[in-house]
């Protein structure tokens, strides 16, 4: 372990702030994009079925197969690396935004008209909050599933821990594939604990607006 710390220890920070960049870049397009869409098709019934259905089909393209279809777009690098993961991390968040606001309690969003809120109101006010463990739930499985595929946006030049991984297979060199793999694991777990504590303080503070 010393041995592989000292020769291989400042590129795997390197690869490892690669990994983390990329990911979390994609993450927070896939929130920024999704949650929208989600509260909004909640106010648009007849077309949510059409486009969950769009982004669910958007995810059965096998990942290799999608970074690949960048290529001729986008060229070689993150840039394509993080259009390929924001279109992965879509559809956990929109469906689980889109199951959350819509079964936000009735009586909830009647109370709210009651108290003479806007539909904008209701929805930062009274649905947002009462859907957020929801919504966070899906936010965490797109996490953990972006840091895993990122991995991956190694074979177009997007860097990351894939690096070492696919160095190490191509060069017959285990210690750069346990190497490369341990960081992304742990990256993994460490992101999957932290959404779990968040959704935990979030459920509490729905149960008491109940």
């Amino acid at each position: 372990m010393d041995a592989f710390l000292q020769e291989y220890g400042r590129e795997l920070v390197v690869k490892t702030g690669e990994h983390i960049t990329v990911s979390a870049i994609a993450l927070f397009l896939g929130v920024v994009v999704a949650v929208p869409l989600g509260i909004l098709l909640t106010r648009t019934p007849k077309i949510s079925g059409i486009v969950i259905g769009i982004a669910s089909l958007l995810q059965t393209i096998p990942s290799l197969a999608l970074l690949a279809l960048m290529v001729p777009f986008l060229g070689v690098g993150k840039v394509p690396a993080i259009v390929a993961l924001f279109i992965y991390s879509l559809l956990p968040i929109l469906r689980n935004t889109f199951i959350g606001m819509d079964g936000v309690n009735p009586d909830l969003k009647d109370a709210a008209k009651g108290m003479g809120m806007t539909n904008f109101q209701s929805i930062v006010q009274v649905e947002i909050p009462a859907a957020l463990p929801t919504i966070m739930a899906g936010v965490k499985l797109s996490a953990v599933y972006v840091i895993a595929w990122a991995t991956l946006a190694s074979y177009i030049g997007g860097g990351g821990l894939g690096d070492l991984i696919f160095s190490g297979l191509n060069n017959y060199l285990p210690n750069l594939i346990i190497g490369g793999t341990i960081p992304v694991t742990i990256l993994a777990l460490l992101t999957d604990f932290i959404f779990t504590k968040l959704e935990d303080k979030l459920t509490p503070l729905v149960e008491r607006s109940e």
